[in-house]
């Protein structure tokens, strides 16, 4: 009698092929972009990375079962991402009512359609809280990024991005994405000791000094290279300092999203890129970077909130 034998998945050696080749073509759009200076294709690709990884949340809280509300989450996201990228191409402030609105909106919203439903305990907070989460920890934190790229007061006509804003992106970016990518080829080389086996069992503590590394070497690397248009930094001190800031939120960010998949039983968010998975598998660490280096730059330059 013949038994069933599971299906092999891909080999790592596969899947880093894949991987690799998803983000050699990713940062060649990333980098057309940049030397195209065009307001509408960095938004563009921000708000569609942002609206797609949000839709893909909301597909897994629906295939988990769990109660929500996406319509109400996408139409909020869709609004939000549009009045501020109006802003921005304009150029003009985002309007210092948005975020408020925002949250108002999407909270008074999904509590006005709980009102149709019967009160059952605990779980009838589950509906709300899961669409209110849905939007800030992906849309709303995501699109800190397009502020990063007008952070800067530059004199270039509306709809341009200016030589410091595109940089500042990129470095973002590459600190970033160097983070993940220095804990992934670490951790696969040599990492032995499990970092946290209960949310992501791959991640290891070789894998973190790896991403420490990393971020390092991108940071330190383009602020040498590129000086002039990376003087926002404000030299090595804070360049080293926001490299630490940036790796470490770029670790949290990625584990987020690993509780957010274990809680509800998904193994990938979705297929936008092979090798990497959905939107919000590659978002997931700029979701929470993007803040922390606006915030950083605001404080050290003193400019308003």
């Amino acid at each position: 009698m013949s038994s069933a034998t599971p299906t092999a998945g891909p080999s790592k050696a596969i899947v880093f092929v894949r991987r690799t080749a998803s983000t050699l073509g990713l940062w060649a759009l990333v980098t057309a972009i940049f030397l195209s200076h065009q307001g509408w294709a960095f938004l563009g690709l921000i708000t569609l990375l942002a609206l797609a990884a949000a839709a893909e949340y909301f597909r897994m809280v629906r295939k988990a079962g769990q109660p929500a509300f996406p319509a109400v989450g996408m139409a909020v996201s869709v609004l939000y991402c549009v009045l501020m990228d109006l802003a921005l191409l304009r150029g003009e402030p985002v309007p210092v009512w948005l975020d408020g609105a925002a949250l108002f909106a999407v909270t008074a919203a999904c509590f006005t359609l709980q009102l149709r439903h019967p009160i059952r305990g605990p779980e009838t907070l589950h509906g709300i809280a899961l669409t209110v989460l849905g939007f800030v920890s992906i849309p709303f934190l995501f699109q800190f990024a397009a502020r990063l790229v007008y952070l800067v007061p530059e004199d270039v006509p509306a709809g341009i991005v200016g030589e410091q804003g595109a940089f500042l992106l990129l470095w973002l970016l590459a600190v970033t994405k160097f983070t993940d990518m220095g804990a992934y080829i670490t951790g696969s080389m040599i990492g032995r000791h499990k970092m946290i086996p209960h949310v992501s069992p791959g991640k290891t503590w070789e894998g973190f000094g790896g991403a420490l590394f990393f971020s390092q070497l991108a940071g330190c690397g383009l602020f040498a290279l590129f000086p002039a248009q990376l003087a926002a930094l404000g030299g090595y001190g804070h360049v080293v300092a926001l490299g630490f800031l940036l790796a470490l939120l770029a670790v949290i960010g990625d584990l987020a999203e690993s509780v957010v998949k274990r809680a509800l039983d998904a193994k990938d968010s979705g297929r936008f890129l092979p090798g990497i998975g959905g939107a919000l598998d590659l978002i997931d660490s700029v979701c929470f970077t993007a803040p922390a280096m606006v915030f950083y730059l605001k404080c050290i330059h003193q400019t308003p909130a």
